[in-house]
C-alpha cells in the first residue's frame, strides 16, 4: 500500500461519517497526490480526488508524517514555510487531531 493509501485511511478513519467540519478540505502533496476531504454531506467523504475546497493545505508527506508524530510543531511549519493554507485558516486549526498518529 503505498504512503498516500495509507494516509488517506488514516485521515477517513479519523474523519469518520460526520466530522462535524461541514466544509470541504484538499491536503495537496505535490506530484505524490491529494487527499480531498468532503464534509459538506453526511456520510463524509475522503477520497484523492482533485477538486474545489473551502481550505487547502499544501505540505509534503514527509512534513505531515511528522507534525503526526508531534516531532514538528504546526504553528512552526506554517510559519516556516514547510506548510501552506489558502483558503479558511480556521477550517484548518480544526483538522489538526485528525494528523495525529
Amino acid at each position: 500500500m503505498s504512503d498516500l493509501a495509507t494516509i488517506t485511511q488514516k485521515i477517513a478513519a479519523a474523519v469518520g461519517e460526520n466530522s462535524g467540519l461541514g466544509k470541504t478540505v484538499k491536503v495537496d502533496f505535490g506530484d505524490a497526490g491529494k487527499i480531498l476531504i468532503d464534509a459538506t454531506k453526511v456520510p463524509n467523504i475522503v477520497s484523492n480526488e482533485d477538486g474545489p475546497a473551502d481550505t487547502t493545505i499544501q505540505i509534503t508527506m514527509d512534513d505531515l508524517k511528522a507534525l503526526a508524530a508531534g516531532a514538528l510543531d504546526p504553528m512552526m511549519a506554517f510559519m516556516t514555510g514547510k506548510m501552506k493554507i489558502q483558503g479558511d485558516l480556521s477550517v484548518a486549526q480544526r483538522l489538526a487531531p485528525l494528523f495525529k498518529s
